[in-house]
């Protein structure tokens, strides 16, 4: 007993209320199966059968009724919570993970993703470390690969272009320094490739990638960014063409079951549509300059 939720309870509290699995998923933002497997997994942790199931809908055992009695108790009680909660305006917090980058391409477009009518807020969770989706950690995470966990979703969106970057104004010179991310600190394919490469000199490292584009824009070295961000940077200007090995997928990734709440599905949308409506600058194919 020690694990039950409340949310099961909420959940169980609908599905008696309603007498149906998708009655009471559309009040929760889930879909039947994950409804029903949830209720499952209820009746084994009480130790007692809740539901009759017939094909005209699930109807409540002795143990069932006795469930709801208690349950429409702690309703009740939280129901003052709800009433503060709605005085404080009501809306639900969605919560995107993604690096760096991405952030500031996100906040210039803030306003295609949120609107002041909007019965939800947005809360970046600006980090180059990979937030834990399946323990909800956050709603919503911009990745580069594909989401392995069977709990979670994903939708692949745009092609994301790596070129070498340099200081607009930088003085040419015989040598060409870099700067790289720490091999300690390098998670990402394009970083571990600066690493990598023996013919070139390290002028300077850092340990996250805005540290990497203030040292690139301050004349320090050549260093490789994503396309999105050093094209639409007036400082910087590409230092050779985009490395075609370091390319990959954009993926938008999002628990099974956060993805069926209507706040998480209205911004995977405009996230969605965000990116397509710039797919050529993700893919490289708009530097600075050339509109």
């Amino acid at each position: 007993m020690k694990n039950m939720r409340w949310d099961d309870l909420q959940l169980f509290g609908a599905v008696a209320r309603t007498g149906s699995l998708s009655a009471a998923g559309r009040e929760h933002g889930l879909s039947p199966a994950t409804v029903g497997r949830r209720m499952l997994a209820l009746e084994t942790e009480m130790g007692r059968p809740l539901f009759v199931r017939r094909q005209s809908g699930y109807s409540l055992t002795e143990d069932g009724r006795a469930l709801r009695a208690r349950v429409s108790v702690m309703e009740a009680g939280a129901r003052p919570i709800d009433e503060w909660r709605s005085a404080e305006g009501g809306r639900s917090l969605v919560r995107i993970s993604t690096g760096t980058g991405t952030a500031n391409f996100l906040a210039a477009n803030f306003a295609r993703l949120w609107q002041p009518d909007d019965p939800f807020r947005i809360a970046f969770k600006t980090t180059e470390a990979k937030l834990d989706i399946a323990h909800r950690e956050v709603e919503i995470g911009i990745r580069n690969a594909r989401p392995e966990s069977q709990s979670l979703a994903g939708r692949r969106t745009v092609t994301i272009a790596q070129a070498p970057f340099r200081a607009r104004n930088q003085a040419q010179s015989g040598r060409a320094d870099w700067v790289a991310i720490t091999p300690e600190d390098a998670t990402t394919r394009s970083a571990r490739w600066v690493n990598a490469r023996p013919d070139i000199v390290i002028a300077a490292w850092a340990n996250t990638v805005r540290t990497l584009h203030e040292l690139i824009r301050a004349g320090v070295g050549i260093g490789v960014l994503p396309c999105f961000v050093g094209d639409r940077d007036p400082l910087l200007e590409r230092a050779g063409e985009a490395i075609a090995e370091l390319s990959g997928e954009q993926w938008i990734v999002m628990h099974n079951d956060d993805r069926h709440r209507p706040d998480v599905r209205r911004v995977i949308d405009r996230l969605v549509a965000l990116s397509l409506a710039h797919a050529a600058l993700f893919a490289g194919e708009r530097p600075f300059g050339t509109g």
